[in-house]
């Protein structure tokens, strides 16, 4: 049972409603999304003018309906386009909104999505049957958004947070030149050790995942409470309501362990203009691997940021002056990448 102190009842009823189906995800989301935009956190503290926004659902060339969204400056041509994929559990709604406007007001254009079976799209919650399946989804959305002839020439970025960095890295291995570059914030490319569950307990799920791959049976710590350093901004994480918080389902689990043994397996094929931003306090993804990325990758461009003490949502959970630096090292980077463009 999800608790938020102070919560009308009404809406405490909604929060627990069983989220597993997009039509409840959905319901509860449309209850809370002003609430979370009022938040007391940096990321809605400024307010932005000049920013067109629009909401969308469009079902893929699976049938399955993808909820997205996009933020642009509203006059003039953005400088260049940011494709965002998510984390584990997670959606491009509540804290991805104050991180968009915030690239947006900068002159960008960004868009994000939810992945089939997240956030407002359609699908059984965080259930990832096939890892290289969801990557094709999200290349075809934003392939479809880049051909439009107000962004075919704008340089086009893909912006990682933890699984969603392995999300990008396996859409530039599939489109090696695609992409002008990549963000990588907190990238899965080795889930850490203190998540990952002993030996044994893996090889048991492992068998039990090929006949009960939806069944919530993986171990699991509480992500927020390890990902958020910043003690005020903790509580905040239950605003995110559609977020997955429940154990992880036992395919999905497989199939990110399998993904990152893979990337793992791939990185000195990774060629494209890199910026990697890693917390070295980070017990959610491995700080470690972060390094070897950036050693290993053949990129000729490739920069390397790791913060002391940060863990692991660089752009959420830390004290606000380890935000506003991330963000500016993030901006700096597109703007000098833009400026070559």
């Amino acid at each position: 049972m999800l608790k938020i102190k102070g919560l009308k009842p009404e809406l405490q009823e909604i929060l627990n409603a069983d989220m597993s189906h997009v039509q409840e995800r959905r319901r509860v989301r449309e209850a809370f999304k002003d609430i979370q935009l009022n938040i007391d956190h940096l990321l809605f503290k400024t307010k932005y003018d000049g920013l067109k926004t629009k909401e969308s659902y469009v079902v893929n060339s699976k049938g399955t309906e993808i909820f997205s969204k996009s933020w642009l400056p509203e006059t003039g041509s953005p400088k260049a386009v940011i494709c965002y994929c998510h984390g584990y559990g997670d959606t491009c709604t509540f804290f991805f909104e104050g991180i968009a406007r915030k690239f947006a007001s900068s002159g960008y254009g960004v868009f994000a999505m939810d992945y089939p079976g997240f956030g407002l799209s359609e699908g059984l919650h965080c259930y990832i049957p096939s890892f290289n399946a969801l990557v094709d989804d999200v290349a075809e959305h934003y392939s479809k958004i880049i051909e439009k002839p107000e962004f075919r020439d704008l340089p086009r970025f893909l912006l990682g947070q933890s699984m969603g960095g392995a999300v990008a890295l396996k859409m530039h291995l599939k489109q090696p030149e695609f992409w002008s570059g990549a963000v990588l914030v907190a990238p899965m490319c080795k889930i850490a050790d203190d998540v990952v569950p002993p030996w044994a307990v893996k090889q048991f799920l492992i068998g039990i995942a090929k006949v009960l791959p939806t069944y919530k049976l993986v171990p699991q710590k509480d992500l927020a409470d390890m990902a958020f350093r910043d003690p005020k901004k903790k509580p905040l994480t239950d605003y995110n309501v559609i977020a997955y918080k429940d154990r992880p389902r036992l395919g999905t689990a497989m199939e990110l362990l399998n993904t990152t043994q893979e990337i793992e397996n791939k990185l000195e094929k990774v060629s494209l203009p890199l910026l990697i931003l890693h917390g070295k306090a980070d017990i959610v993804t491995d700080p470690s691997v972060s390094k070897t990325l950036y050693e290993k990758a053949k990129s000729s461009d490739k920069k390397l940021n790791l913060y002391d003490d940060a863990c692991h949502s660089l752009l959420e959970g830390e004290f606000d002056e380890v935000i506003l630096r991330v963000f500016q090292d993030i901006l700096t980077w597109l703007d000098e990448h833009c400026a070559k463009k």
